[in-house]
């Protein structure tokens, strides 16, 4: 069964995707709205993994500030080019993010970024502790490592979950804006600062 013209057009209107691409979703879906819409996903979310190590050069600064003033937040997301940089989408995206760090004080952008005295030190505790407690050593491993992931999710922007649906993760969240733009993203850098904080 061929997909009507209405149909492609409301699929369109739904993701964004091109007209081709949304006749080609549906007449492989045999005409189910949701189910084409899942395969224009997993395409794109493919298509992003793909650009993952494109450079990106161009991009916004974001400026946030909180809270009448108490918390403020600078952060640089990056893209390919300036077209895409000046979409009001993307600049939408950067805004998001900036909210993302004034809301969950993540320290770092993604787990790389975490310093490796950090993570052991951080594993030595949770060891010490699940040691405490008397638990089977192969036990305690699977706890560490439990325990490590949990800690990354918070300290880590990327493995946060989105503050506008804590289903999905930040990382998830711009795995789609980079389906979206057709171009690499990247979140560069961010600063939080909190009045009263000890740190520069």
């Amino acid at each position: 069964m061929s997909a009507t013209a209405d149909q492609v057009k409301q699929l369109r209107e739904e993701t964004g995707a091109g007209v081709l691409e949304c006749k080609k979703a549906l007449d492989e879906a045999g005409g189910d709205m949701a189910k084409a819409a899942n395969i224009l996903q997993e395409r794109g979310l493919a298509k992003a993994e793909k650009r993952a190590g494109r450079e990106t050069s161009a991009g916004v600064l974001d400026l946030y500030s909180h809270g009448e003033g108490r918390v403020g937040v600078m952060i640089e997301v990056n893209c390919e080019t300036d077209f895409v940089a000046r979409t009001d989408e993307f600049r939408g995206f950067a805004h998001e993010m900036a909210l993302q760090v004034a809301a969950s004080a993540p320290q770092w952008v993604a787990v790389a970024d975490v310093p490796q005295d950090v993570v052991e030190e951080q594993g030595a505790e949770i060891r010490k502790q699940a040691e405490a407690e008397d638990k089977p050593a192969d036990v305690i491993d699977r706890i560490v490592e439990g325990r490590l992931g949990k800690f990354f999710q918070e300290a880590c922007l990327l493995e946060q979950p989105y503050i506008r649906d804590d289903e999905r993760s930040v990382a998830e969240i711009l795995k789609e804006m980079i389906a979206t733009t057709g171009e690499n993203i990247t979140i560069r850098r961010f600063v939080r600062w909190s009045v009263g904080d000890e740190q520069s």
